[in-house]
């Protein structure tokens, strides 16, 4: 694992090194993709039953097989464990709490002129939801993805999530139904984005699409963009942990395991002020890696895009995560110094704050959303939220007298643009 300190020369272009990683960049995978929606546009449900039969190695011959009917599952949830039926609905309720509390509503004002102005917001009308369920199945992304746009009151809610060899995780069916998805369809890859973007005889055509995938969906939803709208470009894991000497190594150790054991190219980053405590996580992290079941994912991780960075000092620490813009950052300090820290901290997609607040119970049930910004794209971005299933409207109502402080303005302005109808539509309200 990579050791940075911020004392080398070399420490700037290390970690713009560490730190440069773009999720879509391959010129074939990009033609690749495009072809891919080209065809299902073009050839809808036979293309996709080509596709999933192609690259999911799943068995069906016909489009119907890779429908899963509300039955199915109904079917899915009933038939869970005691334990693990009561860990979802916890989870389902602690989400769907979290994101009530986003809930927009429309507002208005009055001017001095006695106009009313204001903004209505209106829930889409359909959203495709993608679930990933390659390497990994993710039932906590079902939860995710769909309980806010259950929340912002979108009408209708397509789930696709691929079933390769028509293996499918009976959790993620069971999460769908709990979640309340109208429609489940097992595909996946870049064929599912060009289905829920252009619609096919089967697959209703989304207003947006939201949810992690590979390359391959990312790709896709970049490409489709325009067509509907998306949430965001999302790349691998990241987590960024920081702490100092009072810390347990064990801990931090798994900590930055639980993200890097996603994908070989996920992303774990350590930053602390202290050498013995560097160092004592990562021998504890290599001591891990030989026991865990995903440790070879994880190594891969952490040989390819991991780094240990030690500070000068806290506030060089909070400057360095700014820099990183994480997507997942634990402040694994004292719960007020974290406080404190965290003050400070402008870009993170989520914050945990203080040592006993760890990442993994945000994957689950902590309540605010896992779909978080990544690669360094919480500069701008902010997790999945209602808000993202919801629209806004603009709204202006000019009264006859209202209407002409304003509509003199306007005359003014446009005929300096050289818009002479604009000038004079304004004018003859006056």
């Amino acid at each position: 694992m990579k050791i940075l300190k911020s004392t080398d020369q070399s420490f700037e272009n290390s970690l713009s090194e560490l730190l440069s990683f773009e999720t879509v960049t391959d010129a074939q995978l990009v033609t690749t993709v495009d072809q891919i929606i080209q065809a299902v546009r073009v050839g809808g449900d036979d293309q996709l039953l080509k596709y999933t039969q192609q690259f999911d190695q799943h068995p069906a011959l016909e489009f119907s097989e890779l429908v899963l009917s509300p039955e199915m599952l109904k079917n899915a949830f009933d038939e869970l464990g005691d334990e693990v039926k009561n860990a979802l609905e916890f989870a389902a309720q602690r989400i769907r709490k979290f994101h009530e509390a986003q809930l927009q509503s429309g507002w208005t004002i009055e001017d001095q002129f006695g106009n009313t102005l204001g903004q209505k917001v209106t829930p889409l009308d359909r959203v495709g939801i993608y679930v990933p369920g390659g390497l990994a199945s993710y039932p906590s992304s079902g939860l995710m993805n769909a309980i806010p746009a259950m929340v912002a009151g979108v009408s209708e809610i397509i789930m696709v999530v691929p079933a390769p060899k028509r293996k499918l995780n009976q959790l993620v069916l069971a999460a769908a139904y709990l979640a309340g998805v109208d429609q489940v369809f097992t595909i996946g890859g870049a064929q599912a984005v060009a289905a829920l973007a252009y619609g096919t005889e089967s697959i209703p055509r989304v207003d947006k699409i939201t949810g992690p995938g590979n390359k391959y969906v990312a790709a896709a939803k970049r490409a489709v963009f325009g067509q509907v709208g998306i949430d965001m470009i999302a790349g691998p894991s990241e987590i960024a942990v920081y702490a100092e000497s009072d810390c347990n190594p064990e801990w931090l150790a798994m900590d930055l395991l639980s993200q890097a054991e996603h994908d070989p190219v996920a992303q774990a980053i350590f930053i602390t002020d202290d050498e013995q405590v560097l160092q004592q996580v990562h021998t504890a992290l290599h001591q891990h890696l030989e026991v865990l079941p995903r440790g070879d994912i994880a190594r891969e991780s952490i040989n390819n895009r991991g780094a240990m960075i030690l500070v000068r000092d806290r506030a060089e620490g909070i400057d360095v995560i700014n820099r990183i813009a994480p997507e997942q950052l634990q402040l694994c300090v004292e719960q007020q110094i974290a406080q404190d820290m965290t003050a400070g901290i402008r870009h993170a997609g989520a914050i945990f704050i203080g040592k006993y607040t760890v990442e993994a119970v945000g994957d689950y049930c902590a309540g605010p959303n896992h779909v978080l910004p990544t690669s360094g794209t919480a500069r701008f971005s902010s997790p999945l939220g209602v808000y993202d299933f919801q629209k806004r409207s603009s709204l202006i109502m000019c009264s006859e007298q209202g209407v002409k402080p304003l509509a003199h303005v306007a005359d003014i302005l446009a005929q300096q643009e050289n818009l002479d109808a604009h000038a004079r539509s304004a004018r003859y309200r006056t």
